[in-house]
């Protein structure tokens, strides 16, 4: 303050700080990058009603989903009961959801929700995968996780988006629909929480797989032992009476516009029994994703806890160059945190499970309910097509685990965003200030 007339001596570089910071602040994808509103909205499956113990493994076609050209931003999903309420995984086990796009034929007869065929074999259907490299059937999704699903951060960071609705990439005389497979065990009532959770065979009684194929005598336990209609073993007398569940799924998505760059989904998986081939066209690989193993007790006495982990690891070549902006690892109770690799060593992402410690929901004991992601920024990590990975999967092996998942999910773009015009020419002509780094 300077007199007695109130007024201030303002520095001459402050104004600049102050637009700097305003610009910053709002400088999200509604304003330095896609200026359309950032759309949210809840959808339900059908119902999946389920007695204590049983078992809903549902594929529900032609789901609602957000329609038009858009960028999907996030999706999030739980179990709901029949009033809207969150249900606990210690009393139905979601096991995993997952969202597969595909492409209908205009006209075409619908598909019975009880096909498990992800591939949709039929001139009428076209199935619309991510860009992972597992063939056949497996990791073809573009969302999905499972008890994990309240407390991992999925979202696409600004100003990439994934892209869907594109009229340029839709084949002629088709529309884009959409799956999704509900897999969800009743956990009132049974004998083993955690084995009816890993599915194992002893528990369901089961000796052939839904196709009533034998089940060879080394599979204890897995996908192949807990299918719809299966029933987890209950404790002598219990009685309980069946309930409906659904799956809440929430979108969200703005209008795609030029600002928004499309990403590209990979899903890479532990148990990929990948090997490389050539052909007339050059060097290729083939991919063979079992998507689940098993962990034996490491069955060594003295041991510390720590040192009882089962550690997996894959070195895999990338058919595809890009600049990842996200990394996440799935996987199943007794998880001890993943990791993907350079071939040198340097880490790229890690990622670890957060377990329960409690009773309610988000925080059931003994359960994986959330697991961390990474969110590098846009332009460290690039990766270079051909370049080698390591991917990282450990579980704790203090005791056995059947039917456990090791799946790496990335996202990658072909390009960077483009500097911000307003701050570049702040910065050219303030080269002094270094506040800068604020923004």
């Amino acid at each position: 303050m300077t007199g007695e007339t109130g007024s201030c001596n303002i520095p001459p570089w402050l104004p600049l700080v102050l637009i700097l910071v305003t610009l910053g602040s709002l400088c999200t994808q509604a304003v330095c990058g896609n200026a359309n509103k950032m759309e949210t909205a809840d959808f339900l499956t059908p119902k999946l009603v389920l007695a204590p113990g049983s078992v809903a493994n549902r594929y529900f076609y032609n789901v609602d989903f957000p329609k038009g050209h858009i960028a999907l931003k996030d999706l999030h999903a739980e179990l709901v009961d029949e009033g809207g309420n969150p249900v606990p995984l210690y009393e139905t086990y979601l096991h995993h959801w997952v969202v597969v796009k595909y492409y209908g034929r205009i006209g075409a007869k619908k598909i019975s929700e009880f096909v498990d065929n992800l591939t949709l074999k039929s001139s009428d259907y076209i199935s619309g995968r991510n860009d992972g490299i597992c063939q056949g059937d497996a990791n073809g999704q573009i969302f999905g996780t499972g008890s994990e699903s309240r407390k991992t951060e999925t979202r696409v960071p600004d100003p990439y988006g994934i892209e869907l609705g594109n009229p340029d990439v839709l084949p002629s005389g088709f529309e884009e629909k959409w799956m999704i497979n509900v897999h969800a065990i009743d956990m009132r009532g049974v004998v083993d929480k955690m084995g009816c959770a890993e599915c194992r065979c002893n528990l369901y009684n089961i000796t052939k797989d839904a196709l009533g194929r034998p089940l060879s005598a080394d599979y204890k336990g897995g996908f192949l032992c807990c299918y719809e209609g299966t029933q987890c073993r209950l404790n002598q007398g219990f009685e309980g009476i069946k309930r409906s569940v659904y799956l809440k799924y929430t979108a969200k998505w703005v209008d795609m516009d030029s600002s928004v760059l499309p990403i590209r989904i990979y899903i890479l998986d532990i148990t990929d029994e990948w090997k490389r081939t050539s052909n007339s066209t050059g060097i290729n690989s083939e991919h063979n994703c079992k998507v689940e193993y098993d962990i034996e007790p490491c069955n060594a006495t003295g041991l510390a806890y720590k040192e009882c982990i089962d550690t997996r690891r894959l070195s895999l070549d990338m058919p595809f160059s890009g600049y990842m902006l996200y990394g996440y690892g799935h996987q199943h109770t007794g998880g001890a945190g993943s990791a993907l690799y350079r071939q040198d060593g340097q880490v790229m992402c890690t990622s670890k499970p957060v377990y329960g410690k409690g009773k309610e929901v988000g925080n059931e004991a003994g359960y994986i309910v959330g697991i961390s992601s990474c969110y590098p920024k846009p332009g460290t990590i690039e990766i270079s097509k051909g370049e080698t990975l390591i991917v990282e999967f450990n579980y704790s092996s203090i005791r056995p685990h059947t039917g456990v998942m090791g799946l790496f999910s990335i996202f990658v773009a072909d390009q960077l965003p483009k500097p911000r015009p307003a701050l570049d020419i702040v910065a050219q002509n303030q080269e002094n200030v270094s506040l800068l780094n604020m923004v």
